[in-house]
């Protein structure tokens, strides 16, 4: 039996989700006639209140098109510095919009609004111009945080009155919805884009979505098209999306409860040194100095649980849709043999 608890990218479509794609009415995108796909992008952006949806084949293309439709060359996005957006999708932001990131000291990868304000450049020619805030919720680097929702208003207070753009990378968004028992039409009412992952906490194989105002979203199609994003017959995958929603959203509860209870184990180990906080499916954890991160991960690795290190001592795991029971029994007893 193997525990992958790498990242909850790694999970597989079930039969029923399989069945669902497989069942899928299909047609070609480019001319917006697949009807599969229609219907998942209509559908969240209902959710969401707002008028315009597009289907992507992932998350980094989502997040890079947001960022381009909020800025222009030479401008400055406002993020945290452990943001998704700077760290993790290759330099897009310079590549793709010609922009660069403004990093804010934040707190396990969120920041307050007192920070927007500091950090918003002076109107002077000489500097960049500030035209973005970037929020991602919940932290990847910061251990599967949920943002505070009245700091998230009180950030677009301030977005309104200096004119910035609001995007959110809601790649775990499903899973801070479920844990502070918030609700999409809350976010939407809130950001101006909006970002959703179907491939980690929902299971599905493939795909994000850009959600948004109509004006900002006027141009995001070709945008797609000009990162080479547009698809086919992309309703097979879009069913795999619909059957997520429909399924695959509550028992996220089970993925948090589970990544608590490894977090207690560990926290009790003599070789830990710290167990950051746990609300959603993530745990980061940080090895005693004495401890060899390497030789750790071979040690679980030789008992087929495969983790990812972090560098500097830290490791990550991350509960999701193909961790079972029976697995996180094993994996419980093997920690407590440490």
């Amino acid at each position: 039996m193997i525990i992958d608890l790498r990242s909850d990218t790694v999970t597989k479509p079930t039969k029923e989700m399989l069945d669902a794609m497989m069942s899928a009415e299909v047609g070609d995108d480019v001319f917006k006639e697949d009807p599969t796909v229609n219907a998942l992008e209509e559908r969240l952006a209902k959710m969401f209140g707002k008028p315009k949806a597009l289907f992507f084949p992932s998350g980094s293309m989502a997040n890079q098109t947001a960022i381009k439709l909020h800025t222009s060359p030479g401008e400055q996005v406002i993020c945290d510095k452990y943001a998704h957006i700077y760290n993790y999708e290759a330099g897009g932001v310079a590549f793709n919009s010609g922009v660069s990131c403004n990093l804010i000291d934040g707190h396990r990868g969120m920041f307050t609004s007192q920070q927007v304000i500091q950090s918003i450049n002076p109107s002077d020619f000489y500097y960049s111009q500030t035209s973005l805030v970037e929020v991602e919720n919940t932290t990847n680097k910061g251990g599967g945080a949920c943002w505070d929702f009245q700091e998230l208003e009180r950030i677009k207070t301030v977005c309104d009155s200096h004119n910035l753009g609001y995007h959110l990378d809601g790649a775990r968004l499903w899973n801070a919805l479920v844990a502070k028992k918030e609700t999409t039409k809350q976010y939407g009412q809130v950001f101006d884009t909006i970002s959703v992952c179907l491939s980690k906490g929902l299971g599905c194989p493939i795909g994000s979505v850009l959600i948004g105002d109509e004006v900002i979203m006027k141009k995001s199609i070709h945008l797609r098209k000009i990162f080479g994003g547009n698809m086919r017959q992309v309703g097979y995958l879009a069913a795999a999306g619909l059957y997520a929603l429909d399924n695959n959203l509550d028992r996220l509860a089970e993925d948090h409860k589970k990544a608590k209870e490894i977090g207690a184990i560990l926290f009790d180990l003599s070789i830990i040194k710290k167990v950051e906080p746990i609300e959603t499916n993530i745990v980061i954890f940080e090895l005693e100095s004495h401890v060899d991160e390497g030789e750790f991960i071979q040690q679980l690795a030789d008992k087929d649980i495969h983790i990812i290190g972090m560098g500097s001592n830290k490791l990550r795991v991350v509960t999701h849709l193909d961790y079972t029971d029976e697995m996180h029994e094993r994996l419980l007893a093997i920690l407590n043999e440490f």
